[in-house]
């Protein structure tokens, strides 16, 4: 403010020698009577003297207030910094606005505060310490003083808009893949490979470039990307619309073609960007491909897409080497212990069954953590009816016996999952020191262990299905008797809801090899029939059923009766078999501390995604979670919620 007056006085100076100057040469070139020009020159110096004695001393006064109110720190503050200062009283009202305001036109002496900007409420509270607004078109950065009911606004415009460009032009490495690509080209004519190419590998192609990536072929069916956060928040607020746009043209060229794509960022380090996105790609296709993996250092993996059933896409060269690299593993190992999920179920304990025969081809002592997590009672009930035939074949154990035949050459193998938190056997987990994984669930974000062999094939409609396939390829004898693949035929029912969802060409094939060592399709139908009891409960239970939008039905439990998992599940699909149903959702108590959802879907709606925003898990048309200790009420309250923002972002 002083530096203000001081050019004002400097200038007022210049005037009135210039006045000078003009009254002499007047009086010697023209003879005029100096008496008026020297009396205009008096009262017009004495007028402008006076106008600015007026203005300072105006100023002084104000600073002398702030000063008393605000203190010297202030008062330096409002006369050089050029800071924006408001007062308000008791109600909020504003008081005064220092002269920062009055320059740019912003006038609310006797408004609200807080109705004028809401965003500081927290900031009076003490929630905060600053708070960022947008007055006109500047942004300022609002500090409240202490004790008093002052705000100081700094305007932070163009720092603003400065680290807004950084962030824009932060690196963004990205993969792309084209699942079965290959394998759809590989034996196709010229002619047909080039209408996969114009209409499907093309499109991706210029979209990428479109979008204003740069963008680097690796491998037929495989581009390096690079863009910044401006083109990657485009591509996002878009959804990844390539996605679609691909699926589209390859069920128009009858091709089993889908996108995988992995995005890293937030890291300057080109290196580990490189290896999140990697690693984020592989995500993406673990999960049965047609969808997008993405992860800011530091942060979750978030995902976009997957809205198909996973494609077949595991080939027979694949399936060998597993089945090689599984044999070499057991025979360079002490012994087995193979563990499942917890409340195992047909699927599960089949599988389990499968891989202990194998095992045993190979002369290894093996065992099977079957007592141990729980069961469910219909795979309960045969168990004890084949327990004569099974137990001279294999070892049923605990997971505390399994500990004590727990080595360093011990080789662990997790089958029908792939995540410790799903385990009925922890511990185990958790000493091993040489874990493999087989399963078909859709990976998760983080195994939380660290595996020599991991084996997710999502397109695989069961863990029999996966671990059958390995059988023809061993080079020892592995033989079956009637009962076990009797269980593993039922597992198989179990998980395509008799051979009508989640099936290609792969799981037929399985289901005749298994039927081919004994499996007994009437006997595995008795062994999936409900008792009268359980035929009334699910009568019971329909009757909690309510009919939302899309084709969406939700029924929960209210009644705090306990119900198995299995139920849940075959309450799901019997919804489903309602013409107009496209997903069920089935919630009630499975314990006293318990709570659990059994999604089911025809393959429009993913239930997946939607069980994996309540921190669930599954495959994209039948799903699940449990939760501890949490309400019925709670968890319908949660998931219609959880449905609503899914069906928004679709």
């Amino acid at each position: 403010m002083s530096e203000k007056i001081g050019r004002i006085k400097t200038l007022l100076l210049i005037l009135i020698v210039v006045e000078v100057l003009g009254l002499v040469c007047l009086y010697f070139l023209f003879d005029l009577d100096i008496k008026i020009a020297a009396l205009y020159f008096i009262i017009n110096t004495l007028t402008l003297y006076f106008l600015v004695q007026y203005y300072q001393e105006d100023s002084q006064n104000r600073m002398f207030g702030v000063s008393r109110i605000l203190g010297s720190e202030a008062k330096d503050a409002f006369q050089f910094g050029q800071i924006g200062i408001v007062t308000y009283d008791d109600n909020y009202t504003i008081t005064w606005m220092s002269e920062l305001f009055a320059e740019r036109g912003i006038n609310r002496i006797s408004k609200k505060l807080t109705m004028w900007l809401p965003e500081v409420n927290d900031l009076i509270q003490g929630d905060v310490e600053k708070v960022q607004v947008q007055i006109d078109d500047r942004t300022y950065e609002i500090a409240r003083k202490e004790d008093a009911r002052i705000l100081f606004f700094q305007d932070v415009t163009e720092q603003h808009q400065l680290e807004k460009a950084y962030q824009e032009e932060q690196i963004v490495v990205g993969l792309i893949h084209l699942d079965n690509y290959e394998e759809s080209t590989q034996y196709e004519e010229e002619q047909e490979i080039a209408m996969i190419n114009n209409n499907i590998r093309q499109p991706v192609v210029e979209w990428a470039k479109n979008q204003g990536m740069l963008l680097r072929r690796l491998k037929s069916d495989r581009f390096f990307v690079v863009l910044n956060e401006r083109i990657f928040k485009q591509i996002v607020d878009e959804r990844f619309s390539i996605l679609a746009q691909t699926r589209k043209a390859s069920q128009q060229l009858d091709v089993a073609i889908t996108l995988s794509m992995g995005f890293a960022r937030g890291s300057s380090d080109v290196a580990q960007l490189d290896e999140m996105v990697n690693q984020l790609l592989e995500l993406a296709q673990s999960r049965g491909g047609d969808q997008v993996a993405i992860r800011r250092q530091g942060e979750d993996v978030k995902y976009f897409g997957g809205s198909s059933e996973a494609q077949e896409k595991r080939s027979r060269v694949r399936v060998r080497i597993m089945a090689h690299t599984l044999r070499d593993l057991i025979k360079k190992s002490t012994n087995v212990i193979l563990l499942g999920h917890k409340e195992a179920d047909f699927d599960c304990l089949g599988s389990l069954m499968c891989l202990s025969r194998i095992v045993q081809a190979y002369d290894k002592p093996c065992c099977i953590i079957s007592k141990s997590g729980g069961m469910e009672e219909k795979l309960s009930g045969a168990m004890t009816l084949y327990k004569k035939e099974l137990e001279p074949r294999h070892k049923f154990v605990t997971e505390n016996e399994a500990l004590n035949q727990l080595r360093d050459g011990t080789l662990v193998i997790m089958a029908d999952h792939h995540h410790p938190s799903q385990s009925n056997g922890p511990q185990v987990l958790e000493k091993a020191k040489k874990i493999a994984i087989f399963d078909h669930h859709r990976r998760r974000t983080d195994l939380d262990i660290n595996p020599i062999l991991v084996y997710i094939e999502p397109s695989a409609s069961s863990a029999c299905e996966l671990i059958s396939e390995f059988v023809p390829y061993q080079t020892g004898k592995v033989d079956f008797i009637s009962e076990e693949a009797t269980i593993m035929l039922t597992g198989m029912m179990i998980d395509t809801n008799r051979f009508k969802v989640r099936t290609g060409t792969r799981t037929f094939e399985a289901a005749a090899m298994i039927r081919r060592w004994g499996a007994d399709p009437q006997e595995a139908d008795n062994l999936l029939k409900d008792e009268y009891s359980e035929f009334e409960t699910k009568t019971k239970v329909l009757k909690f059923c309510e009919k939302r939008d899309n084709g969406i039905v939700i029924s929960a439990v209210t009644d705090n009766e306990i119900l198995s998992r299995s139920m849940l599940s075959q309450v799901a699909d019997s919804i489903l078999t309602i013409k107009g149903v496209e997903a069920a959702f089935v919630i009630a108590k499975i314990s006293d501390s318990q709570t659990a959802i059994s999604a089911r879907s025809r393959g429009r709606i993913n239930v997946q995604v939607i069980m994996e925003r309540m921190h669930g898990g599954g495959h994209l048309s039948a799903a699940a979670l449990q939760r501890e200790n949490t309400k019925v009420e709670d968890l319908r309250t949660e998931l219609i919620t959880t449905l609503d923002e899914v069906m928004k972002e679709e």
